[in-house]
Protein backbone atom coordinates (compact mmCIF):
# COMPACT_ATOMS: atom_id res chain seq x y z
CA UNK A 1 0.00 0.00 0.00
CA UNK A 2 1.17 3.48 -0.77
CA UNK A 3 1.52 5.74 2.22
CA UNK A 4 -0.21 9.04 1.46
CA UNK A 5 0.27 11.39 4.39
CA UNK A 6 -0.07 15.13 4.62
CA UNK A 7 2.23 16.68 7.19
CA UNK A 8 0.51 17.53 10.46
CA UNK A 9 1.43 21.19 10.14
CA UNK A 10 1.02 22.85 6.74
CA UNK A 11 3.87 25.03 5.52
CA UNK A 12 1.39 27.87 5.07
CA UNK A 13 -2.32 28.31 4.59
CA UNK A 14 -1.90 27.34 0.93
CA UNK A 15 0.95 24.81 1.10
CA UNK A 16 1.54 21.41 2.67
CA UNK A 17 4.23 18.74 2.71
CA UNK A 18 3.18 15.38 1.29
CA UNK A 19 5.02 12.17 2.15
CA UNK A 20 4.73 9.07 0.01
CA UNK A 21 6.23 5.60 0.37
CA UNK A 22 7.96 4.88 -2.94
CA UNK A 23 9.14 1.36 -2.14
CA UNK A 24 9.85 -0.52 1.09
CA UNK A 25 12.07 1.61 3.32
CA UNK A 26 12.14 4.58 0.94
CA UNK A 27 9.84 7.52 1.62
CA UNK A 28 9.93 10.72 -0.42
CA UNK A 29 8.29 14.10 -0.01
CA UNK A 30 6.83 16.88 -2.11
CA UNK A 31 5.46 20.33 -1.43
CA UNK A 32 1.90 20.89 -2.59
CA UNK A 33 0.90 24.48 -3.33
CA UNK A 34 -2.86 24.84 -3.56
CA UNK A 35 -4.42 26.60 -6.53
CA UNK A 36 -7.67 27.01 -8.40
CA UNK A 37 -9.55 23.80 -9.13
CA UNK A 38 -10.38 24.87 -12.69
CA UNK A 39 -6.70 25.07 -13.65
CA UNK A 40 -4.45 22.12 -14.51
CA UNK A 41 -2.12 20.92 -11.80
CA UNK A 42 1.62 21.22 -12.34
CA UNK A 43 4.18 18.57 -11.42
CA UNK A 44 7.46 20.51 -11.29
CA UNK A 45 10.72 18.54 -11.13
CA UNK A 46 14.18 19.65 -10.04
CA UNK A 47 17.50 19.00 -11.78
CA UNK A 48 20.44 16.63 -11.31
CA UNK A 49 20.93 15.53 -7.67
CA UNK A 50 19.02 18.61 -6.45
CA UNK A 51 15.82 19.06 -4.42
CA UNK A 52 12.62 21.04 -4.76
CA UNK A 53 14.36 23.87 -2.85
CA UNK A 54 16.67 24.58 -5.81
CA UNK A 55 16.14 28.29 -6.58
CA UNK A 56 15.06 27.90 -10.22
CA UNK A 57 12.38 25.39 -9.24
CA UNK A 58 11.24 27.06 -6.02
CA UNK A 59 10.86 30.46 -7.69
CA UNK A 60 8.95 29.04 -10.66
CA UNK A 61 6.67 27.08 -8.33
CA UNK A 62 5.69 30.23 -6.42
CA UNK A 63 5.12 32.14 -9.63
CA UNK A 64 2.83 29.43 -10.97
CA UNK A 65 0.90 29.33 -7.71
CA UNK A 66 0.51 33.11 -7.78
CA UNK A 67 -1.08 32.65 -11.22
CA UNK A 68 -3.61 30.26 -9.71
CA UNK A 69 -2.09 26.88 -10.59
CA UNK A 70 -1.89 24.01 -8.10
CA UNK A 71 1.77 22.93 -8.00
CA UNK A 72 3.39 19.74 -6.70
CA UNK A 73 7.18 19.87 -6.36
CA UNK A 74 8.63 16.46 -5.45
CA UNK A 75 12.14 15.74 -4.29
CA UNK A 76 13.16 12.47 -5.92
CA UNK A 77 14.48 10.05 -3.30
CA UNK A 78 17.54 8.92 -5.30
CA UNK A 79 17.48 5.94 -2.97
CA UNK A 80 17.75 8.06 0.20
CA UNK A 81 14.82 7.86 2.66
CA UNK A 82 13.20 11.28 3.15
CA UNK A 83 15.97 13.00 1.19
CA UNK A 84 15.95 16.73 1.87
CA UNK A 85 19.40 17.83 0.69
CA UNK A 86 21.20 17.77 -2.63
CA UNK A 87 23.28 14.66 -3.17
CA UNK A 88 27.05 15.02 -3.44
CA UNK A 89 28.84 13.84 -6.57
CA UNK A 90 31.15 11.76 -4.35
CA UNK A 91 28.26 9.80 -2.83
CA UNK A 92 27.59 6.23 -3.93
CA UNK A 93 24.73 6.47 -6.44
CA UNK A 94 22.69 3.28 -6.57
CA UNK A 95 19.55 4.98 -7.87
CA UNK A 96 18.44 4.42 -11.46
CA UNK A 97 16.39 6.26 -14.06
CA UNK A 98 13.80 3.49 -13.87
CA UNK A 99 13.32 4.29 -10.18
CA UNK A 100 13.06 8.01 -10.96
CA UNK A 101 10.35 7.31 -13.55
CA UNK A 102 8.47 5.10 -11.10
CA UNK A 103 8.53 7.90 -8.51
CA UNK A 104 7.23 10.41 -11.05
CA UNK A 105 4.39 8.01 -11.82
CA UNK A 106 3.57 7.76 -8.11
CA UNK A 107 3.37 11.55 -7.81
CA UNK A 108 1.13 11.74 -10.87
CA UNK A 109 -1.13 9.16 -9.24
CA UNK A 110 -1.17 11.23 -6.04
CA UNK A 111 -2.37 14.27 -7.96
CA UNK A 112 -5.07 12.19 -9.64
CA UNK A 113 -6.17 10.74 -6.30
CA UNK A 114 -6.64 14.29 -5.03
CA UNK A 115 -8.99 15.29 -7.82
CA UNK A 116 -6.63 16.64 -10.48
CA UNK A 117 -7.69 15.32 -13.88
CA UNK A 118 -5.44 17.57 -15.97
CA UNK A 119 -1.71 17.63 -15.22
CA UNK A 120 1.19 19.42 -16.91
CA UNK A 121 4.75 18.20 -16.35
CA UNK A 122 7.43 20.88 -16.04
CA UNK A 123 11.10 20.09 -15.52
CA UNK A 124 14.35 21.96 -15.16
CA UNK A 125 17.60 20.66 -16.67
CA UNK A 126 18.07 16.95 -15.88
CA UNK A 127 14.53 16.90 -14.51
CA UNK A 128 13.25 17.75 -17.99
CA UNK A 129 14.98 14.62 -19.31
CA UNK A 130 13.57 12.47 -16.50
CA UNK A 131 10.06 13.66 -17.29
CA UNK A 132 10.64 12.78 -20.96
CA UNK A 133 11.64 9.29 -19.82
CA UNK A 134 8.34 9.08 -17.94
CA UNK A 135 6.44 10.15 -21.06
CA UNK A 136 8.34 7.59 -23.14
CA UNK A 137 7.31 4.84 -20.72
CA UNK A 138 3.62 5.65 -21.19
CA UNK A 139 2.08 8.43 -19.12
CA UNK A 140 -1.23 8.60 -17.32
CA UNK A 141 -4.09 9.91 -19.46
CA UNK A 142 -4.35 12.79 -16.98
CA UNK A 143 -1.02 14.19 -18.22
CA UNK A 144 -1.86 16.77 -20.88
CA UNK A 145 1.37 18.67 -21.52
CA UNK A 146 5.11 19.00 -20.96
CA UNK A 147 7.41 21.99 -20.58
CA UNK A 148 11.16 21.43 -20.48
CA UNK A 149 13.39 24.27 -19.25
CA UNK A 150 17.12 24.02 -20.03
CA UNK A 151 16.62 20.46 -21.29
CA UNK A 152 19.83 18.44 -21.52
CA UNK A 153 20.76 14.90 -22.38
CA UNK A 154 22.83 12.78 -19.97
CA UNK A 155 26.34 14.13 -20.52
CA UNK A 156 29.37 11.91 -19.92
CA UNK A 157 32.31 14.18 -20.67
CA UNK A 158 34.75 12.96 -23.32
CA UNK A 159 34.08 9.25 -22.77
CA UNK A 160 33.01 7.49 -26.01
CA UNK A 161 29.38 6.62 -25.25
CA UNK A 162 29.10 3.46 -27.33
CA UNK A 163 32.16 1.95 -25.66
CA UNK A 164 30.91 2.89 -22.21
CA UNK A 165 27.48 1.37 -22.87
CA UNK A 166 29.07 -1.85 -24.14
CA UNK A 167 31.32 -2.03 -21.08
CA UNK A 168 28.43 -1.46 -18.68
CA UNK A 169 26.20 -3.97 -20.47
CA UNK A 170 28.97 -6.56 -20.19
CA UNK A 171 29.31 -5.93 -16.45
CA UNK A 172 25.55 -6.21 -15.97
CA UNK A 173 25.42 -9.49 -17.90
CA UNK A 174 28.25 -10.88 -15.74
CA UNK A 175 26.41 -9.62 -12.64
CA UNK A 176 29.35 -7.49 -11.59
CA UNK A 177 28.30 -5.00 -8.92
CA UNK A 178 31.61 -3.21 -8.38
CA UNK A 179 31.19 0.56 -8.49
CA UNK A 180 32.12 2.43 -11.65
CA UNK A 181 33.48 5.99 -11.58
CA UNK A 182 32.36 8.10 -14.53
CA UNK A 183 31.94 11.74 -15.54
CA UNK A 184 28.16 12.40 -15.49
CA UNK A 185 26.66 15.87 -15.90
CA UNK A 186 28.67 18.26 -13.70
CA UNK A 187 30.08 15.38 -11.61
CA UNK A 188 33.57 14.43 -12.74
CA UNK A 189 33.69 11.44 -10.39
CA UNK A 190 30.20 10.00 -10.19
CA UNK A 191 30.26 6.55 -8.57
CA UNK A 192 27.49 4.12 -9.37
CA UNK A 193 26.70 0.48 -10.03
CA UNK A 194 26.92 -0.65 -13.67
CA UNK A 195 23.17 -1.26 -13.96
CA UNK A 196 22.14 2.06 -12.41
CA UNK A 197 24.67 4.06 -14.42
CA UNK A 198 23.62 2.33 -17.65
CA UNK A 199 20.01 3.42 -17.14
CA UNK A 200 21.10 7.07 -17.38
CA UNK A 201 23.94 6.81 -19.91
CA UNK A 202 21.58 5.46 -22.58
CA UNK A 203 19.83 8.86 -22.70
CA UNK A 204 22.08 10.58 -25.20
CA UNK A 205 21.08 13.40 -27.54
CA UNK A 206 19.53 11.03 -30.08
CA UNK A 207 17.33 9.28 -27.52
CA UNK A 208 16.27 12.58 -25.95
CA UNK A 209 15.33 13.99 -29.36
CA UNK A 210 13.39 10.82 -30.18
CA UNK A 211 11.44 11.14 -26.93
CA UNK A 212 10.52 14.71 -27.82
CA UNK A 213 9.47 13.70 -31.33
CA UNK A 214 7.36 10.79 -30.09
CA UNK A 215 5.83 12.53 -27.08
CA UNK A 216 2.17 11.58 -26.58
CA UNK A 217 1.45 15.10 -25.29
CA UNK A 218 2.26 18.58 -26.56
CA UNK A 219 5.76 19.71 -25.65
CA UNK A 220 7.30 23.15 -25.23
CA UNK A 221 10.92 24.02 -24.45
CA UNK A 222 12.36 27.10 -22.80
CA UNK A 223 16.10 27.45 -23.44
CA UNK A 224 18.71 30.11 -22.76
CA UNK A 225 21.07 31.21 -25.54
CA UNK A 226 23.85 31.82 -22.97
CA UNK A 227 23.58 28.33 -21.47
CA UNK A 228 27.16 27.02 -21.36
CA UNK A 229 26.08 23.64 -19.94
CA UNK A 230 24.47 22.48 -23.18
CA UNK A 231 26.16 19.86 -25.33
CA UNK A 232 27.71 20.79 -28.66
CA UNK A 233 25.07 21.59 -31.27
CA UNK A 234 22.19 20.89 -28.89
CA UNK A 235 20.17 24.05 -29.55
CA UNK A 236 20.50 23.56 -33.31
CA UNK A 237 19.38 19.95 -32.99
CA UNK A 238 16.31 21.04 -31.04
CA UNK A 239 15.52 23.72 -33.61
CA UNK A 240 15.88 21.19 -36.44
CA UNK A 241 13.32 19.00 -34.68
CA UNK A 242 10.92 21.94 -34.89
CA UNK A 243 9.79 21.46 -31.31
CA UNK A 244 7.97 24.58 -30.06
CA UNK A 245 10.70 26.45 -28.25
CA UNK A 246 11.28 29.83 -26.65
CA UNK A 247 14.91 30.95 -26.61
CA UNK A 248 15.60 33.48 -23.86
CA UNK A 249 18.31 35.91 -24.89
CA UNK A 250 21.13 36.15 -22.36
CA UNK A 251 19.73 33.42 -20.09
CA UNK A 252 22.04 30.83 -18.57
CA UNK A 253 21.20 27.27 -17.56
CA UNK A 254 19.50 28.36 -14.36
CA UNK A 255 17.35 31.15 -15.81
CA UNK A 256 18.24 33.28 -12.79
CA UNK A 257 18.21 37.03 -12.18
CA UNK A 258 15.95 38.92 -14.55
CA UNK A 259 15.40 35.75 -16.57
CA UNK A 260 13.29 34.23 -13.79
CA UNK A 261 10.46 36.37 -15.16
CA UNK A 262 11.11 35.19 -18.73
CA UNK A 263 10.93 31.57 -17.61
CA UNK A 264 7.67 32.17 -15.77
CA UNK A 265 6.17 34.11 -18.68
CA UNK A 266 6.98 31.43 -21.25
CA UNK A 267 5.80 28.68 -18.91
CA UNK A 268 2.48 30.43 -18.31
CA UNK A 269 1.97 30.78 -22.06
CA UNK A 270 2.43 27.02 -22.35
CA UNK A 271 -0.24 26.40 -19.72
CA UNK A 272 -3.11 27.39 -21.98
CA UNK A 273 -5.75 24.69 -22.53
CA UNK A 274 -4.01 21.64 -23.95
CA UNK A 275 -4.69 20.62 -27.54
CA UNK A 276 -4.00 17.22 -29.14
CA UNK A 277 -0.29 16.68 -29.87
CA UNK A 278 0.88 18.32 -33.07
CA UNK A 279 1.88 15.91 -35.87
CA UNK A 280 5.66 15.56 -36.24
Amino acid sequence: MLCLTLALAPVSAHAAIVRLEMRPGIDASAEYLAGLRNKPAVLLLHGFLQTREFPTVATLARGLQDAGYPVLTPTLSLGIPNRAQSLACEAVHRHSLDEDVAEIARWVDWLKSHGHRSIVLIGHSFGSMQLLAYLAAGPSAAVKGYVGASLIEVQIGTTPRAALIAQLESRVQRRQRDLVTQHVSYCRKYRSTPEALLSYVRWDQARTLAALRQSPVNVKLVMGDADDMLGHGWLKALQHLQTPMAIVKGANHFMDGEHEFDLLEHTLKSMEPAQPPLPR
